[in-house]
């Protein structure tokens, strides 16, 4: 059973004609991406903005309309999906590598649902490493200035070892923190190094995170 899917497609169902909507990426917001162009092909009329290159691609294949952000004042909803959720619907997510783009599309969005099988539910953040979008001028010392945060940062790399770059062509540092005790604090303590354009926290954005389980059920955290 496909729990990602299951999730998705009762995200999916939030949408409504009219409204303009954005595209999470990652493997989870792929199976929403899907379900939304099942939906524009039976007739449902949006207008989407996508948080990568690799899900404006296959939205287009689908042949859901993507609109410039030029055009866009507001986004009704964000499907997306997350690495990790605490109870209070603090997230980790980067996982994708896009987290600065699902950030800022997010912090414009009057409603963000996150879609995730029930393995990412946690009590606590912090068992999957933390990514944080750094830019490649002087990465070591900004690598340096993470560590002393108490983690220990590694620069994310594709399958051939060649080191990963954005969209936006900066490095992801995978940070491994442990349990993190004050998701908040460390998200303000990380953006204020230099060198850091964000980091995978989001912190009190989600307004909803809906769970497919093993069961078969679907599960929904508000």
């Amino acid at each position: 059973m496909n729990l990602k899917k299951l999730a998705a497609d009762e995200a999916v169902k939030l949408i409504e004609d009219g409204m303009t909507v954005g595209l999470g990426t990652g493997s989870t917001a792929y199976w929403a991406i899907m379900g939304i162009g099942e939906r524009v092909k039976n007739g449902l009329n949006i207008r989407a903005v996508a948080t990568s290159e690799a899900s404006d691609r296959l939205a287009r294949e689908l042949n859901i309309p993507i609109v410039p952000f030029s055009e866009v004042e507001t986004i009704d909803v964000t499907i997306d999906g997350a690495d990790e959720s605490d109870h209070s619907l603090n997230l980790i997510k980067g996982g994708g590598g896009a987290l600065l783009r699902e950030k800022i599309v997010a912090s414009s969005s009057k409603r963000l649902v996150i879609i995730a099988d029930e393995s990412k539910v946690v009590e606590r953040l912090g068992k999957f490493p933390l990514p944080v979008d750094v830019v490649p001028f002087a990465v070591e010392l900004t690598l340096r200035k993470l560590a002393a945060l108490g983690c220990e940062p590694k620069l994310r790399r594709k399958e051939d070892g060649e080191l990963f770059k954005t969209d936006n062509g900066n490095y992801v540092a995978d940070c491994s923190f442990g349990a993190i005790a004050d998701p908040a604090a460390l998200h303000d303590q990380l953006n204020n190094i230099a060198g850091v354009v964000d980091n995978g926290l989001f912190i009190g954005m989600a307004d909803m995170v809906i769970v497919g389980h093993q069961d078969g059920t679907v599960s929904v955290l508000k």
